[in-house]
């Protein structure tokens, strides 16, 4: 048996609690990893809460399918099936399950050719753990394809795609202008962004100015309302599919020069998710991007950990620690 943080209905964050589960086995061509690490996200939380709801067509009609949520991990290969040739008992990793979930607990079993990593040097589980998402580099250089002399506003700056957000806009070279609260302002700057807007005290969308990318990372804003923000053949983005932006992708695909852009980064092929991986670890160990820890809970405090990730301002990732 392990300690899993189990989550057996929707609803808020007190529908996931810690509890006992089998502790998986794994097959011919998986390893078992002893996770030390896992992310707490905001697809985690949508996962929690069944949100939106016709995504519940997939995660289940009347309570999730799938009990123990997480998907990135960081932690250490304890034991291999009889076919496994890549890794070793010993070796310390970190990636993503897919969408089978079950990072939250003490042990997952993931096959050997996921999205999987040796730990970047120099960085602790909970570090690595928050560099697993390759949303912010889907949509900077897939979607957006941002480059050196472009400007870019990257709405929700200061949260754990919009951490990776600034440091990649930088990366490729374009201007940052990062929106959040006041308590995120110092981070966002430190990160590499060359103005910061309070959302508490300044309306980016009243300012006057024109960028050649918004991405409005959690959703706050509307491609209505940042059109006009947009230089022509400008993309506004975000990861939030409301029924609005389903519409608007794809009539702006094939309609005028403004675009706006929705995609399901956790939904591309398991090959690019590898070469992906590969690449942050690469900027992280050359320096170009820094993790950033919101904070650490243990397992017990699981429910802490939502209800966190539930209010607005934070700054970073949240982890959760499992060793």
């Amino acid at each position: 048996m392990m300690k899993a943080a189990v989550c057996a209905a929707y609803g808020l964050p007190e529908v996931v609690q810690e509890a006992d589960v089998d502790t998986p086995e794994p097959g011919p061509n998986q390893i078992l990893v002893r996770v030390h690490a896992a992310t707490v996200t905001a697809a985690d939380r949508a996962f929690r809460s069944g949100t939106p709801r016709f995504a519940r067509l997939v995660t289940g009609l009347r309570r999730p399918k799938k009990s123990v949520l997480g998907t990135e991990f960081a932690g250490e290969v304890s034991a291999t099936g009889e076919a496994v040739t890549r890794y070793t008992v010993g070796d310390k990793v970190f990636g993503a399950t897919d969408l089978g979930l079950g990072a939250h607990a003490e042990y997952v079993c993931v096959k050997e050719d996921a999205a999987l990593a040796a730990l970047p040097t120099g960085l602790d589980y909970a570090e690595a753990a928050t560099l697993v998402d390759g949303t912010a580099l889907v949509f900077l250089r897939d979607h957006a394809k941002l480059h050196s002399g472009q400007s870019i506003l990257i709405n929700g700056a200061s949260g754990s795609v919009g951490v990776h957000a600034v440091q990649l806009a930088r990366h490729f070279g374009a201007g940052v202008t990062a929106v959040c609260s006041g308590a995120g302002a110092e981070l966002v700057a430190r990160l590499g962004a060359d103005r910061v807007i309070d959302y508490t005290r300044t309306d980016f969308t009243k300012e006057g100015r024109t960028y050649d990318v918004i991405f409005d990372v959690a959703g706050a804003s509307s491609y209505g309302r940042c059109r006009r923000l947009l230089k022509p053949g400008g993309r506004y983005l975000t990861t939030v599919p409301s029924p609005a932006i389903m519409v608007q992708a794809p009539w702006t695909a094939v309609a005028g020069s403004r675009r706006a852009v929705i995609a399901f980064t956790g939904l591309r092929p398991v090959e690019a998710k590898v070469k992906d991986l590969a690449l942050v670890k690469e900027l992280v160990e050359a320096g170009r991007i820094v993790p950033v820890v919101d904070q650490t809970v243990p397992l017990t405090r699981v429910a802490d950990a939502y209800r966190h990730l539930d209010r607005q301002g934070k700054r970073g990732t949240t982890v959760l620690k499992l060793a």
